[in-house]
């Protein structure tokens, strides 16, 4: 019987490096990693066990080279694609948004645009973020799949516009796409510029630990491998053409986490500087999880608490 196959876009990143090693462990399917390796990638993120398997390839690639992406998928019969290639920090977005539009909008066109030629793919998995849906107040209720999406920062308004390119491209030519929607991701293999890692970083260095606005910013937080199991289940359970929320149930304040870090490794609360808040900074996200518990019977395992102490 022939191995199936599965392409990851962006897996020396912290996301879908994580969902490699948790296919890795789960199926015998082979691997093929494109990674354009950004300054957010590390070849070390994936394991010397998976390198050396005989089921694991990397290219260094941009997902907008189609001729290459392309010979790779016919050569190799690729069954499926999950895309989790994406610029993703909201303060560099807003910065410069170019990259964003080049590799989360153009990048997933790029992608969308092979299924017409490699009749191998099964299925199409586009990773998503629940900020695509904007921004939640303290009485709203948490995000569901149908909630429309209010993009509010360059970052994200590439996000959701990818995702109505996966949407338009399974309504139009009926491709095999399915997108996930996830809340705050934290655990191993994440790049220092994002909260969790760098507030763990500063607090461990004696540094200050920078707190925009007044903190009181709440997310909704999920441990990557709760995340990665998200995705399988949708990958290989969920109605095609369907979006799906993954979310961890966890909604926290930013300086709630920060104080709980400086708990944890017995710093002093005097580290937390506030500082200027974010433009355009949105004040809470919230998922809404119940449609992939009840149709794929997925459920959060890690806590927070457990995750957070594992993580430091």
């Amino acid at each position: 019987m022939q191995v199936k196959s599965i392409l990851v876009t962006g897996g020396l990143g912290f996301i879908g490096s994580n969902f490699i090693k948790h296919i890795f462990n789960k199926y015998n399917y082979y691997i093929y990693n494109v990674d354009l390796k950004t300054y957010a990638a590390n070849y070390k993120n994936i394991s010397e066990e998976i390198n050396q398997s005989g089921r694991y390839s990397l290219s260094i690639c941009d997902i907008n080279d189609t001729d290459r992406i392309r010979n790779l998928i016919q050569n190799n019969d690729v069954n499926y694609i999950v895309n989790f290639a994406a610029e993703s920090h909201v303060d560099n977005s807003i910065n410069d948004s170019t990259p964003f539009v080049q590799t989360n909008i153009n990048g997933t066109h790029s992608l969308l645009s092979l299924l017409h030629d490699c009749p191998s793919i099964e299925r199409y998995l586009q990773v998503s973020t629940d900020e695509v849906y904007g921004s939640l107040t303290e009485e709203d209720d948490a995000f569901t799949e149908n909630t429309r999406l209010q993009a509010n920062s360059p970052y994200s308004a590439s996000k959701a516009s990818a995702d109505l390119l996966c949407r338009s491209f399974h309504e139009t030519f009926n491709y095999p796409i399915l997108i996930t929607r996830c809340s705050n991701n934290y655990g191993p293999n994440q790049h220092e510029e994002k909260l969790i890692p760098l507030m763990i970083k500063n607090a461990k260095a004696g540094k200050k630990l920078p707190v925009y606005g007044d903190g009181r910013n709440i997310r909704d937080w999920i441990h990557v491998s709760d995340h990665c199991s998200g995705i399988d289940a949708v990958l290989h359970g969920g109605k095609v053409g369907e979006v799906y929320n993954i979310g961890g149930k966890n909604e926290v304040r930013n300086i709630d986490i920060v104080k709980t870090i400086l708990k944890l490794l017995d710093k002093d609360e005097s580290q937390i500087e506030f500082v200027k808040d974010r433009l355009g900074h949105d004040w809470r996200y919230a998922i809404d999880n119940s449609k992939i518990q009840n149709e794929l019977n997925w459920l959060p395992r890690v806590s927070f608490e457990e995750g957070l102490k594992k993580l430091i």
